[in-house]
């Protein structure tokens, strides 16, 4: 039975689970500021594990399933989607993966919602952000839960995965066991720190637009002495996330089902808001096996296992992980792709 670690490098939190044959062996959350200011420490706790199969490492806006450790400078690039000396959008995320590789740790780079074949590529024009690595790990752990309620296979799995970050909100919707389409954090509905999709007139207003911008503009940036603030923060965050369900069931009709994971999808209220707004769909949380460690360090271990041939090996033929292609940059109309690809400093 392998033994596989998963991580989500959260803008809040930095999350990692181990596996021994199924079995949780080591859960930590660490701010993520802490982990990225002393990445080698971080990976030297996963190295002193021992021998593992396969770490799902962090992945960024994601790579076609790729392994590790040796990334080409490109793949760098677009991971982070950042050009050189713009630190990303988690400052240090680079640093920990190199930190990783140097750990010599048997690494697997995640794709994200757009690389799948599921997504049809109409769904894919003018779209990077469909739903990163860590959103579609938390799926993966939809399709366990799934699995774990009654399916019989991952193909009689329909949900919505509603993920309410603590900095990013974002939806992908699964049906049959495919990932089909997302709104990823940056083309979604408002958060809690970050704006989600801009309005094109506002981008042209904030240029430049740097990976900075993409992390501020949410609920938690509303001015201080608003009147009602609260509970104008909850109802942008509530009604963008059902806004964001509805719309997906555009591409997921048999989705009736809403599984909310995330940082404020543990609060009740927000939780009972959305059941009284999608009257049609049973919203329920995403439901794990750590109480520790976030749903999508979970997702991300349960790939590692299926990955290395263990029980989860079902979810991962289902997703089609191994049939990821492109880049995130392949279905760009609004701006060419070399100037896409100039902006990250890589050549034509």
């Amino acid at each position: 039975m392998p033994r596989v670690v998963g991580i989500d490098p959260g803008t809040v939190s930095l999350d990692a689970v181990a596996l021994d044959g199924g079995r949780p062996v080591l859960e930590v959350s660490l701010p993520t500021a802490d982990a990225t200011a002393d990445p080698a420490a971080f990976a030297g706790l996963l190295r002193d594990l021992g021998p593992v199969h396969l770490c799902a490492a962090p992945s960024g806006y994601g790579l076609p399933l790729v392994h590790g450790p040796g990334l080409t400078e490109e793949q760098r690039r677009l991971l982070l989607l950042a050009p050189p000396g713009e630190p990303g959008g988690i400052g240090g995320l680079g640093a920990l993966v190199r930190a990783l590789e140097l750990a010599g740790l048997p690494l697997v780079f995640l794709p994200g919602v757009i690389h799948l074949p599921t997504v049809p590529l109409h769904r894919k024009l003018n779209r990077v952000d469909m739903g990163t690595p860590d959103k579609l790990a938390a799926a993966a752990l939809g399709l366990a839960q799934a699995l774990r309620d009654g399916c019989a296979t991952p193909g009689e799995a329909h949900f919505i995965l509603l993920e309410l970050g603590g900095a990013f909100s974002a939806a992908v919707a699964v049906e049959g066991g495919e990932v089909v389409d997302g709104m990823g954090g940056t083309s979604g509905p408002i958060g809690a720190r970050a704006a989600g999709a801009l309005d094109g007139e506002a981008a042209l207003l904030a240029s430049p637009v740097t990976k900075a911008t993409l992390f501020r503009g949410g609920v938690d940036d509303l001015p201080p002495g608003l009147p009602d603030r609260e509970a104008v923060a909850d109802e942008a965050l509530v009604e963008g996330a059902v806004k964001a369900v509805l719309a997906l069931g555009a591409s997921a009709p048999r989705a009736r089902q809403v599984l909310v994971s995330g940082r404020l999808g543990r609060r009740d209220a927000l939780v009972d808001a959305l059941r009284a707004r999608l009257p049609r769909h049973e919203v329920a949380r995403l439901e794990g096996f750590s109480s520790v460690v976030k749903e999508a360090a979970q997702g991300a271990a349960l790939l590692a296992d299926g990955l290395a041939g263990g029980a989860a090996a079902p979810i991962v033929e289902a997703l089609r992980l191994r049939e990821a292609r492109g880049t995130v940059l392949d279905h760009l109309l609004v701006v060419s792709r070399t100037q896409a690809r100039a902006r990250l400093g890589l050549g034509g």
